[in-house]
Order: C-alpha cells, then structure tokens, then sequence
C-alpha cells in the first residue's frame, strides 16, 4: 500500500469542528493553518461540521463557526449548504455513507456487532483493574459474529495487532506498541458513527490530502490506521500542530485560564487581521526577522515545516501589540471606518461633529489606542469632547504656574489670536511655526499653558498645535476669543 501517494496529489485541507457553541483560540488556529496551507498550493479548503455526537450539540453553533472564520478572513471552498461533489459537508447528513463503509468492513470480517452490554463491559474493566492490566475489549472479542441489525455498536476487529510507526510533518517518526491498538466502535446504537470511523471516511471522500490537528489526537493514532488498513485506505499526511499554553507555560490554555471564544476579540476591538497575524505566529516561525504579515504575506510565507514542536505560549500583551502594529497600517479613512461602531450618538449631535473633524482627529486616537474598547473607554471618560464641542471651565485654570494671576494669560492669548487669523492650517506642524518664536520670546508655559486650556478645557489633553488643527481654524479662533472674553470679565 502506498501511504505516502496523497503528497503527489493537489492539495486538500479541511477544518472540522465540533458544533458544540464555543470557537477555541486553538481550534481556529488549526483552521488558519489548514487554510494557509491549501491557499499557499492552491488547494481545496473544506469546512466540515462534525455533529454526530448530538448530546454535545448547541444550537446556533454552525452559524457560529462560520461567523467565527468570516471575521477571521479564512474562506471555504466547500462547506456547509454549499453544492459539493462528495454530497453534504455535515456529518449527520451522510449516516448512509457510513454504513456503506461500515457493512465493507463486515464482508471482510473485520466488523462486528458488540455482544456486551454496559455492565459486563464495566464488569471487564474491574477485572482488568484487578489484575493490574490494560482493559481491551479485543481481549474479550466473541468466536462467532452475529448479523448486524444496528441495535447493538458495530465494532472494528482490529485487522493486525502489530506496532505502528507513522511519519508526522512536524514530530517526524512517531510509534505506538499493540496495546495502544483496540476495537473500537464504528457506529453507535443511535445509528451516529464515531469520530474515529466518520473522518476518515470523510477525508477519503472528500479528497483531503493533509490533516492537521491538535497533539491530543496523537494517542489515537494507532486506532485510526488499523482503521486505514482494514479499509485498505492509503494514509494522508499528517500535521500535529503543538498545543497553545497559558502565557506561563505551565499548561494548555483552558476557558479555565481565560481561553476566550474568537468572537470576544471582536467584541474587544481587535483587527481580524491582527488576530490572523497573531495566531498563525503562535507555533509557527517564518524562519524569518518579519513579524506584521498581511493576509496575502502570511499565504505566501506559510511553511508547514516550520511549524513548531513545542508549544506555544498565549501572549496577551503580544496581542495588543499586534493589534497596534494593524492599526498603525490602516489608513486614515480605514482608520475613521473602524472607529465608526464605536462613536456614541453624543457625538454625533454635538454641535462641531463632522467627518472632517473626525479625520484630523483620527492621529490623535490613533496614538492613544491598541484596541476599539480602549476608544470606548476613552469616550465614556470624555477625553475627545474637545473634539466636537466648545469646552467648559474655571477660568482659573488658564492662569500658568509662574504667574500671578490669570489676567497675565490675557495678552498672551491676544498675540496668539493675532498670528492665528493668518496662519496655515494645513497641518499640527505648520500651526506649530507660527506660534513656536512668540512661545519662546514670551516662555513655552506662559503661552502653550493658557491656549491648551482654552482649545480642550482640560488640564491633560494633546498639545496645543494638535488641539488647533483638529477643531479647525474658525473654532480655533472662536475658543481663543471666549478665553480672552472670560478674563477680561
């Protein structure tokens, strides 16, 4: 048999999530990497729904799925409710196909219908216990087989009970002695075959090439290739992706430690692309200094050898930075569009909101912010009410530190109007050069204090040349003349 004739193929790559209502940072790696891979050969990547144990199933959770890899920017070729040439993308669609395979491996007489019930299988646990031995229920397999009615679980008789060695792309040759081997179930009572048979039926049908999965799956692995050769089915290759570890190191990342579901990270305010960026780095290495990719750079670079043995760490604070150097990217008015859902209707109504406020604001936030909830915070705390409405203030906090009295702030503010009438807006920087000789004539503080004040109405807010430029030369003007108006009261 030839194990290794998937690698002449095109490529094919799947994802197969439970649908059991909770998109694990893990699990969507192993998406991300499974589409990368397929897009970098362009390949096929399957979206598949494993729903055929339906006491975990949650409601909503395929919809869920989807939305979680949209958000993401990973694409299918093939999914759920989508024409495909190897029928539904959802297991519990396909129960006749394996039965199909199910009743092959019976006429070959390496399938049988289990003659147990739940007690004496327990009752054969204990007295392997006892004995101080591993439980196998192919130790206790019958001499004869019945019929299969499907009342009873269809067991596989495990066709050679042999040593497995296997090659895995990233943890090279790996083996497993005889007693890692047993006869598993097949198809369930309820008619629901188990994961065990059901993908690899799936990934025969379905053409997949490489199969990437988590290291739990890797003490399976002997049950799944007696399961290959009873169906004389050539192996795929496989990938074991290395677990994701608390950012301590000291175990798997659990919802126990805060794991959270992808979505949160939208709901928190992170860029999809800095999230696909931050996931396809942990555990894999490009080989290379880069660490900002784009979409189109991650496809390009992706390398499944360079996919990592050890596991790899859930750095949150690694995230935000991500997050930051993805912001830092958007342009202006990519900017202006992420920060959309997040501008309250306060905003909107005050008297000075436009789009054009907005945009020459953008800088400032964006110097202020990692993430979307950060401006929220940032919002509800006032610090851009500045922005779009005239501000309110004690006169006395124009008044600089070296002065005497606020009136000293007066003539100042006057001179700063003077040169402001016919200044050059275009620009924080070309405010800057018609204030900046007065400012060092007069003392910095003595002047950039009192006019600071005056633009924002706070005691910390950017510099006054920022403060200028955002609201605009007309409000700029106006706000200066209440300063001096409010004084001389």
């Amino acid at each position: 048999m030839d194990h290794n004739s998937s690698e002449t193929k095109k490529v094919v790559t799947r994802f197969a999530p439970s649908p059991t209502g909770f998109m694990h940072i893990g699990g969507v790696r192993t998406a991300l990497f499974a589409y990368l891979y397929a897009r970098k050969n362009n390949g096929t990547f399957i979206l598949r729904i494993e729903d055929t144990d339906k006491e975990r199933e949650v409601p909503g959770s395929i919809d869920h799925i989807q939305n979680s890899l949209r958000w993401l920017g990973i694409t299918w070729d093939y999914g759920p409710g989508m024409e495909t040439p190897f029928g539904s993308c959802i297991q519990s669609e396909r129960l006749p196909l394996y039965i199909e395979f199910a009743h092959k491996l019976i006429e070959k007489g390496l399938a049988y219908p289990d003659p147990y019930t739940p007690e004496e299988v327990a009752a054969f646990k204990e007295t392997a216990i006892a004995e101080k031995r591993p439980f196998l229920i192919r130790d206790h397999r019958p001499e004869s087989f019945c019929t299969w009615d499907g009342t009873k679980p269809l067991r596989l008789k495990v066709p050679e009970i042999k040593r497995y060695v296997w090659q895995d792309v990233v943890r090279g040759e790996l083996s497993a002695g005889p007693e890692m081997l047993d006869d598993v179930v097949l198809i369930k009572s309820d008619g629901y075959p188990t994961y065990n048979f059901a993908h690899i039926i799936d990934d025969l049908l379905m053409g997949v090439t490489h199969i990437m999965r988590a290291d739990e799956f890797i003490s399976s692995m002997p049950k799944f290739l007696s399961i290959y050769d009873a169906l004389e089915i050539p192996y795929p290759v496989f990938v074991t992706l290395p677990p994701i570890l608390r950012d301590d190191r000291t175990k798997k990342l659990g919802k126990r430690d805060g794991a959270k579901d992808i979505l949160d990270y939208r709901a928190d305010g992170y860029l999809p692309s800095a999230m696909m960026n931050f996931l396809a780095l942990t555990g894999w290495n490009p080989g290379t200094e880069q660490e900002v990719f784009s979409h189109d750079e991650l496809i390009t670079a992706f390398d499944i050898t360079k996919i990592q043995k050890a596991g790899a760490a859930f750095n949150e604070e690694k995230l935000l930075w991500m997050n930051r150097q993805h912001l830092n990217l958007l342009t202006p008015e990519e900017f202006a569009t992420f920060l959309t859902p997040a501008i309250p209707a306060s905003f909107k109504s005050a008297p000075q909101y436009n789009n054009e406020t907005l945009a020459r604001l953008v800088p400032t936030i964006r110097e202020r912010i990692n993430t979307l909830t950060e401006f929220q915070a940032e919002v509800e705390h006032g610090e851009y009410d500045w922005a779009f409405t005239a501000p309110t203030y004690d006169t006395d906090i124009l008044k600089w530190k070296n002065d005497t009295d606020v009136k000293q702030a007066r003539p100042r503010l006057q001179k700063a109007l003077e040169l402001l009438k016919n200044a050059d807006f275009s620009s924080s920087e070309t405010i800057k050069a018609t204030l900046w000789p007065y400012a060092e004539e007069v003392g910095k503080g003595e002047l950039l204090w009192p006019l600071r004040v005056c633009l924002s109405g706070k005691v910390q807010s950017p510099d006054p040349f920022t403060l200028a430029y955002t609201i605009g030369q007309l409000e700029t003007l106006a706000r200066i003349q209440s300063a001096c108006d409010k004084i001389g009261e």
